[in-house]
């Protein structure tokens, strides 16, 4: 749990070797070194550059100077289960009015915005839609979106690293949704807190660009197991990179085996029919759940 913002749930763990901080009263800090499996074995001893220091072991999944494990565990769980009642009742009215949302997360950079833009434009009105846009600080997203004409609204976080249900919530009674519309919201560009808050989201989708790591879903796990699509942006830049697609891939199912893949560009057009075929399917459904009621 990052005890600076009260988020977090702990820690998906992919091999690697860990190294667990312990204290006995009264002794100085020692490291006790974790192998996982390690491929091979030192007969001398010498610095290491390939050992690290986990602090992710513990039951927090994190630590904080001056608290215990037990309190983390106990301000974590405290606010993720008042995140979840107000996450179910965002579901129900979304339910309830045949609302399809979806929560869009990435690092900052991956084009998030601009996928966006080009999303609401390929579409042309065919959705009554909204946006919702986060970020620490200016509504300069929240800008371009509504120079599209479409509603959006701005939420500012401060020092906070993601959306929660409540803001969601907030947001969504400003904006005054109508039925059976797409909601889209942005969340703040982050690869690991928005992973545990829940928005009420039929779904979370995680954007990687090219620009960024084929390890990317390895380094964090978390929110590419959470998501249940991965957008795989600009990839009219492929030709001029090194970065490996299908590796990227092959990662982001190593961790999460159920997860489908766009492969989009917002600049040249890859893959925006596929992703406007999945939206348009996933609204279809919320009128007819809503239909059903």
């Amino acid at each position: 749990m990052c005890t600076t913002c009260g988020c977090g749930s702990g820690q998906t763990r992919i091999g690697g070797r860990a190294i667990k901080p312990s204290r006995k009263s009264g002794e100085q800090m020692q490291y006790r070194v974790h192998e996982n499996n390690s491929a091979h074995t030192h007969e001398h001893e010498h610095a290491h550059s390939h050992d690290s220091i986990d602090f992710g072991t513990d039951p927090a999944g994190s630590h904080a100077p001056g608290m215990s494990q037990a309190r983390m565990v106990k301000i974590e769980r405290d606010i993720l289960s008042k995140n979840d009642s107000y996450a179910n009742d965002n579901r129900g009215y979304l339910a309830a009015h045949g609302i399809f949302a979806l929560n869009l997360v990435s690092s900052p950079g991956s084009g998030k915005t601009t996928l966006l833009v080009k999303t609401i434009e390929a579409l042309d009105n065919e959705l009554k839609l909204a946006v919702i846009e986060g970020d620490q600080q200016t509504d300069n997203d929240a800008a371009r979106i509504r120079a599209t004409g479409a509603p959006a609204l701005q939420i500012n976080t401060g020092k906070g690293c993601h959306l929660d249900a409540f803001m969601v919530g907030k947001a969504m009674q400003q904006l005054g949704l109508q039925d059976d519309s797409l909601l889209l919201i942005e969340n703040v560009g982050n690869l690991v807190c928005p992973a545990s808050f829940d928005l009420g989201e039929a779904h979370k989708v995680a954007i990687l660009s090219v620009t960024e790591g084929e390890d990317k879903p390895l380094k964090y796990p978390d929110m590419f197991r959470a998501s249940d699509l991965m957008l795989l942006n600009k990839c009219d830049l492929l030709p001029y990179l090194t970065f490996d697609a299908d590796l990227a891939v092959a990662n982001a199912r190593r961790v999460n085996p159920n997860i489908q893949v766009i492969r989009t560009s917002a600049t040249s057009g890859e893959g925006m029919d596929e992703w406007l075929a999945w939206i348009k399917a996933g609204c279809q459904k919320a009128v007819a759940g809503r239909n059903s009621l």
